[in-house]
Formats: structure tokens, sequence, C-alpha cells
């Protein structure tokens, strides 16, 4: 950064609650988009849970294709929903250290759409450990998921509300051991920028944000919503198809990280590939388009 721009930036007036990124996006430094591919380890769904792959392997395969970093994905780690034992997430650290690559984040399932508060009380417990997992293996995102239910009786305002109390203390946890916690779309109780905007205005910026999945606004102009909830976005899900207007089509990697970028995101870009076909052949693919894109 210059030092005029640096300077300029230094002399601005604190704002209420703006985060870091916001701060750092009033004055775009040079130096290019700095950004970081990544792999979600979703991409190897099968192999992962057939065991025909481990977590080595999928690093391993990281490192030889040319990945900057991984996401491991808490339910491939040994005896999921229970969090592994420190000298695994160390191993798993090391060796990620070892082969280059840095661990861009990790993520559990749950479900805060649930009206009966055990159980949801069960999935905060949950995330808290995974939490401290993710500062363990050097994580700074853990990504859940807003839940999948539309129960009878409730409004989606209703359910919105005791959704985020319980993401307020799982966002509380992650802020104790440095971790951020990011809700992704993943079009089940979240569908639309609209819902994502809602969600995120009535929580504390700081220790949350937003995994953007491109992949699951399947109603209306995708481009138009990814564009109004990139500046909430802290992670990212970068895939092969989206739907535009409910149609499933291809995706248009360079209108997608035109706005990545002009969001002034500078960080991972985790890469996913869904659907039939071996995750070996695919994702080197659409890794070397993503790179030609950018």
């Amino acid at each position: 950064m210059k030092r005029s721009s640096f300077f300029k930036m230094m002399a601005l007036p604190a704002l209420p609650g703006a985060k870091l990124t916001e701060m750092a996006r009033l004055e775009q430094p040079p130096g290019g988009h700095r950004l970081k591919i990544s792999l979600n380890a979703y991409s190897f769904n099968a192999p992962l849970r057939d065991g025909s792959m481990n977590l080595d392997d999928l690093l391993e395969f990281c490192a030889i294709s040319g990945f900057d970093a991984v996401d491991l994905t808490g339910y491939y780690f040994p005896g999921y929903p229970e969090t592994p034992p420190d000298k695994y997430l160390f191993h798993i650290k090391r060796h990620a250290f070892r082969l280059g690559l840095d661990i861009s984040g990790t993520g559990v399932k749950n479900d805060f759409a649930d009206p009966d508060k055990t159980k949801r009380k069960a999935d905060i417990t949950l995330i808290k450990k995974w939490i401290e997992s993710a500062a363990k293996l050097g994580a700074p995102v853990i990504r859940i998921f807003s839940g999948t239910q539309a129960p009878a009786g409730y409004t989606w305002d209703q359910v919105a509300r005791w959704m985020m109390d319980d993401v307020a203390e799982c966002v509380e946890h992650g802020k104790q051991h440095g971790v951020i916690v990011a809700i992704q779309n993943h079009n089940d109780f979240i569908q639309t920028g609209k819902q994502v905007k809602l969600l995120l205005e009535m929580a504390d910026p700081e220790w949350f944000g937003l995994v953007l999945d491109i992949g699951s606004y399947r109603v209306g102009d995708p481009f138009v919503q990814i564009a109004e909830t990139a500046p909430f976005a802290v992670n990212w899900q970068i895939k092969e198809n989206m739907f535009v207007n409910g149609k499933e089509e291809k995706t248009n990697l360079a209108k997608v990280l035109n706005i990545v970028k002009s969001s002034g995101y500078r960080g991972y870009l985790p890469i996913e590939t869904l659907g039939n076909g071996d995750p070996k052949i695919k994702v080197p693919v659409f890794l070397d388009e993503v790179k030609k894109a950018l």
C-alpha cells in the first residue's frame, strides 16, 4: 500500500461495529486480487465416505494439483460428530503445512430451524466443540447451516429470530477462540439474497459472516444476489453449475469472479464439484478453469 493510501485509511474515523474488511475496502490497495484457491472436501464426498480415501490422501491430492488451501469438512474426520483427538488434528495440521497448504476452513451439520430447543442446544454444543477443533487446526472459519425445516405454525421471521439467538451464542464462542462463524446459503431455510441480508444484519459482524454458495441462489437472477451479498462473504463455494432463473447451467466464471473482485474480497475461494464422475478427473479440470478465469 502506498504511504498516502495507508495514512488516508488510518485517518478514517472509527465506525461503530465496522469490520476490518469493510474499512480496508474503502480504498483498494494495489497488488491484484490476492485470491487463493481452496478445495472443499465435499468434492470427494463418495471416496471419503466409503473409506477408499482419507484426509491425508486428500491433502496430497490438493498439493499435487496446485491448490493453495483445503477446506476440511468436519464429517470427514474419523468419529464425527465427536471431535478428533488433538493428536490427529495436529497430524493433519502438520501434514498440510509440510505440503504447503493452508486450511481455509472446516464445517459441521446443524439445523437451527428446528423448533425443538433441546435439539438446537445439542447443535450449539456440537458447533462449540468444533470451533475449538478449528482453532487447533488453524482454520480461520467454521461453516454452519441455517436449517432445513419450515416448521408449521411459525413464520419465517419467528424462526429467524430464534435461529440468530442460537447463532449468536456460537459466534461468541468463536470470538473466544479466534474462529469466524459463517453461515452458508444452501437453498434450505435461506434461499434468496434478501433472506441472507436479513439474517446477517441481525448479528455482530466482527466474528460472523457468510459462506457465499453461488449455486444455491435458485430463484431469480443469481448474479444480482451474489453481488448484493458479497460484502458479507468471509468464504465462498464456487461451483461448476449455477441456477439462472431456476434453470441449471454452467457457471459463468468470468462474471462471478468479477463480482468477487469488485466486492473487495481478499482471501480463499473454495471450489466444489458435484454430481457424477471421478473427482480426481473433474476437480483438476475445474481448478484449471477457475485459474484461467482469475
